[in-house]
């Protein structure tokens, strides 16, 4: 007889505060029931085999559903890209703890490889030291080490923010690199903006805030938060052009398995997915 495994989370995050942590809202049943009529009306099924896994995507119910079927278990592995000041950060977190999943974030992996010397850290480093960029295929290494180690390939795996091009997806694909699901956030223009633009840095506890919807707690802090030099509505717009575009480039690869998941300004709390 099969055996079958599931997997199950619910992930909600305020939409107007980018700094709070997640975490499900009271009564988490009956506030999905009542807001059935404004979520969108999504179903994603995953069945897992052997030999690969399959999805498909229906308008039977409310919010995001993921359901995990098969005959054996396998790790689940996951892709999320997202806006500045999307809430990514937040779900990752949210995902990670869920799933016990392998959190990887190129940027992080990056710099814990240049800091520990590594070979492919100490070829980035002579790079980053001429102010220049790290060509992708010493980035694609360094994910592709990450994820070849053991707690990833027992785990499971979320890859943060990347493939950031389809060069990069290709390199990872050519790896045997493929993702059970592709998670897009996609928060209006206006909202990442405002968000960015209102962000300000304690300097001294390295603490995030929000002008208007987390704002310091006293005058003192309030006279030392710090700007990110470009954390302006000009330079946030073009980070947006150059994500989207990067964005449009990966989907072509993972338009299968993709589920864009859309921020209503006007829900105080935003139901990002349930999955069973």
């Amino acid at each position: 007889m099969a055996s079958y495994s599931c997997y199950s989370v619910n992930f909600t995050a305020q939409s107007f505060n980018p700094n709070k942590p997640l975490a499900p809202p009271p009564n988490q049943l009956s506030r999905f029931s009542s807001c059935q009529s404004k979520l969108p009306l999504l179903s994603l099924h995953l069945t897992q085999n052997r030999s690969r896994n399959r999805f498909s995507k229906s308008k039977a119910s409310p919010g995001l559903l993921v359901a995990a079927s098969a005959e054996k278990a396998e790790p689940l592995r996951v892709m999320i890209s997202g806006a500045p000041a999307s809430g990514k950060g937040t779900q990752c977190e949210l995902i990670t703890k869920k799933y016990d999943l392998v959190h990887v974030a190129a940027g992080d992996l990056l710099r814990a490889e240049v800091a520990s010397g590594t070979e492919n850290g100490k070829r980035a480093k002579e790079f980053m030291e001429k102010g220049q960029l790290v060509p992708n295929e010493i980035v694609v290494m360094m994910v592709k080490d990450r994820l070849s180690q053991q707690d990833s390939e027992e785990k499971g795996w979320l890859l943060d923010g990347y493939p950031r091009s389809q060069s990069q997806a290709t390199a990872l694909k050519s790896f045997g690199f493929d993702p059970d699901i592709f998670i897009l956030l996609e928060v209006p223009e206006e909202i990442l903006v405002e968000r960015v633009v209102g962000r300000r840095l304690d300097p001294v506890t390295g603490k995030i805030y929000h002008l208007k919807y987390s704002p310091p707690e006293t005058e003192e802090i309030a006279a030392r938060l710090t700007q990110r030099f470009d954390d302006t509505e000009e330079k946030v717009k073009l980070r947006l052009v150059t994500h989207n575009s990067n964005v449009e480039d990966v989907l072509s690869m993972y338009g299968d398995i993709t589920v864009k998941m859309e921020v209503n300004p006007n829900w105080r709390y935003f139901h990002k997915s349930t999955v069973y």
